[in-house]
């Protein structure tokens, strides 16, 4: 028993390895780049270039930099930064759910999209679901609230920052304690996901998901992937991707489709939470999330190219010169 013990052990400790030093590769260099653009002045650039499309949705232009500070960093920055710029003006709360329902679909895309992109979503279609994807929930959201005088009354937040270190030391010591919480989590999930395995408890999490997953056109070996990513995130959900799509396990048709939807709607629990924190309404950040990434999704999974990896695509355009 404790030679078998010691086997599974090790067996866990190298897969989590393996998948880790996969991420490790695509997350250092973009939190690096990520860090540059901040201090190149680029989420001004962006927050100036979003300005004009905030009117649109019925929001101040200047909480365009919130949004800016979101989709190159993460909900955490947006929120201090909208503390620091907005707290002051009279918001209501179908204006901060709009603009939490923006924050919860676009962030963090360098590191995010990054990821993403080694399972094999195109850059542009990461930017075109979840930028274009939040102005357009945005959008929609702004025309119902409006119409039906849905949540017009002012906002109250529920959370104030606590005052943060600055400097490339304290950017540093955050990111490691980071990086080193995804291995611990990626270690905790190799280690469960085996002993579902083993248990057979992971079969019914597929039968159970396979209606969901057969709607959103992906094949069910998927299941573990998506209930990770949509309750942890997307990082540790797209490193498990990467690795099942490496072994042959996934095909790079179901991963693209399982990444655009973790794009569009994973941490659900913790982002949810957070941006309730300044007031949203689980309407916009919750539902009208839910709903546009079945929908989007959906759509994809059944477009007459739908999103198949170049290597998949090369490989069937070879398999249909061969039988010509």
């Amino acid at each position: 028993m404790p030679l078998r013990l010691l086997r599974w052990t090790r067996a866990v400790v190298t897969e989590t390895t393996l998948v880790y030093l996969t991420l490790l590769k695509i997350l250092v260099p973009a939190l690096i780049v990520v860090k540059a653009l901040e201090m190149a002045g680029f989420t001004q650039w962006l927050g100036t270039l979003l300005a004009p499309v905030m009117g649109l949705m019925g929001l101040p232009e200047a909480l365009s930099i919130v949004w800016a500070a979101t989709l190159l960093t993460n909900i955490y920055t947006g929120m201090v930064v909208f503390f620091s710029v907005a707290a002051d003006q009279p918001l209501t709360v179908a204006q901060i759910t709009i603009l939490g329902t923006l924050m919860v679909i676009g962030h963090s895309l360098p590191v995010e999209g990054a990821v993403a992109r080694k399972a094999g979503v195109p850059w542009w279609l990461t930017i075109v679901l979840r930028i274009g994807g939040g102005l357009l929930v945005g959008w929609t959201l702004s025309l119902i609230y409006t119409s039906t005088n849905w949540l017009q009354q002012p906002n109250a937040m529920l959370w104030q920052p606590e005052p943060q270190q600055s400097g490339l030391v304290a950017w540093g010591l955050e990111q490691l304690k980071m990086l080193i919480t995804i291995y611990l989590v990626i270690l905790s999930l190799i280690a469960l996901l085996k002993i579902l395995r083993t248990l057979g408890i992971e079969r019914l999490l597929h039968i159970v998901l396979f209606p969901l997953l057969r709607l959103l056109g992906i094949g069910r070996k998927a299941a573990n992937t998506t209930i990770i990513g949509i309750t942890l995130g997307l990082s540790f959900g797209a490193g498990l991707l990467i690795r099942d799509i490496e072994s042959g396990t996934m095909s790079r048709r179901d991963a693209m489709l399982t990444l655009c939807f973790l794009g569009l709607c994973h941490s659900l629990i913790e982002d949810t939470l957070l941006v309730m924190l300044l007031g949203a309404d689980l309407s916009g950040i919750l539902w009208a999330r839910l709903l546009f990434a079945f929908i989007a999704v959906g759509l994809l999974a059944r477009l007459p190219l739908a999103i198949n990896a170049p290597g998949e695509k090369a490989s069937a355009e070879a398999s249909s010169g061969s039988k010509r």
